[in-house]
């Protein structure tokens, strides 16, 4: 049976942990490893962890003797873990038991797929519950800047509508390729895998995790960069995305529809941005 692995990076998720972990437990596919990734945590994490595992074999503790920063711990759990597919999860994470087989099934009716995706459920600070929906086929397309094109385009939807970086993956191509440490990183990396290979969709809600929205500054604050970060992150990711283009195995044609595709992202996002400080200023001026 084909080994899967879930990653759980982890710091100071005590009060919230435990169920993510019972969740990720109780798949129907018996062959699973769970690696949790804990960075340097300074609650109860440890010793929570270690009383899981203790009692269920299929758990994997490691422990970071100092926080390695969130981008690095997500790329320890996915290069250390042993399976063919892999998954991360949040501390704040919840799945449905059948979620790994479902995938599995997938991905055995089309061995082209590098990932499988699934409605996903947000849980809100005020408890609120939202989901979306996705129906499209542009992702499973054999062209990938047909693929690469579609996803860009969906970074600027809302995240109800697909959420990449928490489908199920083939291990190996996504843990030989490079993470850095920049906003909207989870999107580099996506656009990366939408180039590796088609995806596969699941229009089904099989999971869940909290979802809080957050200032750049903040987000910049947390994966440890500093406030310049938020002002140019959109340049920044697209400049990365323009760099990993050359990891991929692309025609001269198909490179020029790729920059064009980024350079529509850029536009889109500076545009928003625009708007959102202009409409910012008025309302500074109208309450003086």
């Amino acid at each position: 049976m084909t080994l899967v692995s879930f990653g759980l990076p982890v710091y100071n998720g005590a009060a919230r942990l435990e169920p993510t972990v019972r969740s990720v437990l109780a798949q129907d596919h018996a062959e699973l490893e769970l690696l949790i990734c804990d960075n340097a945590s300074t609650d109860g994490t440890e010793e929570l962890v270690r009383s899981l595992a203790a009692a269920d074999g299929r758990i994997r503790y490691h422990r970071h003797e100092v926080n390695i920063g969130l981008v690095d711990n997500f790329t320890f759990a996915l290069r250390h873990a042993k399976g063919t597919y892999f998954r991360w999860v949040g501390d704040d994470n919840w799945l449905v038991p059948s979620y790994t087989s479902r995938c599995l099934e997938a991905f055995a009716k089309d061995e082209r797929l590098v990932l499988v995706t699934s409605q996903m459920e947000y849980t809100g600070p005020d408890g609120g519950r939202q989901s979306g929906g996705y129906d499209g086929d542009a992702l499973r397309s054999d062209d990938p800047v047909v693929r690469f094109t579609e996803l860009l385009r969906l970074l600027n939807e809302s995240h109800l509508v697909i959420d990449p970086l928490y489908g199920l993956l083939r291990r190996a191509p996504a843990a030989a390729m490079d993470r850095r440490v920049v906003l909207h990183e989870d999107q580099i990396l996506a656009a990366k895998l939408a180039l590796a290979g088609p995806w596969g969709h699941i229009g089904e809600v099989l999971g869940g995790r909290g979802w809080e929205s957050q200032s750049l500054s903040a987000v910049a604050r947390k994966i440890g960069i500093g406030p310049w970060g938020a002002r140019f992150a959109t340049l920044v990711e697209c400049r990365e995305i323009l760099r990993g283009l050359s990891d991929f195995p692309l025609t001269p044609e198909q490179r020029r529809r790729a920059r064009r595709a980024v350079l529509g992202l850029y536009v889109t996002r500076h545009r928003r941005t625009v708007r959102h400080r202009s409409r910012k200023l008025l309302r500074m001026a109208l309450n003086r």
